[in-house]
């Protein structure tokens, strides 16, 4: 009789790790980074997709560490997986929060600041402007295949920052609050334009105001207002995709530099 197939606890832990920790690695990573993590995509999509990525890329890898998968070892570098991808998925959402913070400003401007809804991506309320500028983002980065860019930083993440059990470097962190400066700054320049010009168009009307007190701007302010802020979305759109595709590759030098930090 042909010999039943035996395996020991060493050779299940050794299987268990080389799948395990790169799924959770990637996981975390799908569950925050934008695109993949819309309110629209089912868990089990993201689910079945970190489980595709893995059974691609985890016999890829080297050597893992020789700890046991229940351990304290073992659970330690769990934790750092959960966090290295969901660090890096977070580095490319400062980009789409930079752009949800220019609807927020151009909504301010144009009155519709109390026209907001439950945004299930942020779980918040957001302004429609926020919105409507978070779908357009969404179709160019899909346009200009951001999200294989970013399938692919993902599988080199762990040429850079291999899975071990040495702690992690502080510096990596650093990387990860600066980036968040851009979130306010690329959300005005991306506003400005429309910013500027409400603004004018306000002040023009309070000197007609002052001139002619007949005008009243208060019945009028706000529906020119919003027909202005419309006309200038409409202008504002063809340069849209040139303003984000920089910002997109500058999101993806982010998680470059973060997993350069995070090298013990």
């Amino acid at each position: 009789m042909p010999a039943l197939l035996s395996v020991t606890s060493d050779q299940l832990n050794v299987w268990m790790v080389a799948f395990l920790w790169p799924f959770v690695r990637m996981l975390a990573l799908i569950s925050t980074a934008p695109v993949f993590s819309e309110g629209a995509v089912p868990r089990s999509a993201r689910i079945a997709l970190a489980v595709l990525l893995t059974l691609v890329v985890a016999p890829t890898l080297g050597a893992l560490p020789a700890v046991p998968l229940f351990s304290a070892g073992g659970l330690w570098i769990l934790i750092q997986q959960v966090l290295i991808g969901t660090a890096m998925g977070f580095s490319m959402r400062m980009v789409f929060a930079m752009v949800q913070a220019a609807g927020e400003y151009v909504g301010l401007q144009m009155g519709l600041s109390f026209a907001s809804f439950f945004d299930p991506t942020s779980g918040g309320n957001t302004t429609v402007n926020a919105r409507l500028l978070n779908i357009f983002a969404i179709l160019i980065f899909l346009a200009t295949d951001g999200h294989l860019m970013l399938i692919m930083t993902l599988a080199e993440s762990f040429r850079t920052l291999p899975i071990a059990d040495a702690p992690l470097a502080a510096s990596g962190w650093f990387v990860l609050v600066l980036a968040g400066a851009q979130i306010i700054s690329g959300g005005l320049m991306l506003a400005l334009p429309l910013i500027a010009s409400l603004l004018t168009l306000n002040l023009a009307m309070g000197i007609m105001n002052r001139v002619s007190p007949q005008f009243s701007i208060f019945s009028v302010g706000f529906p020119i207002t919003l027909l202005a802020g419309i006309a200038m979305l409409m202008l504002l759109m063809p340069y849209l995709a040139p303003f984000l595709e920089p910002r997109f590759a500058a999101g993806l030098a982010s998680i470059a530099a973060l997993l350069q930090g995070l090298r013990p």
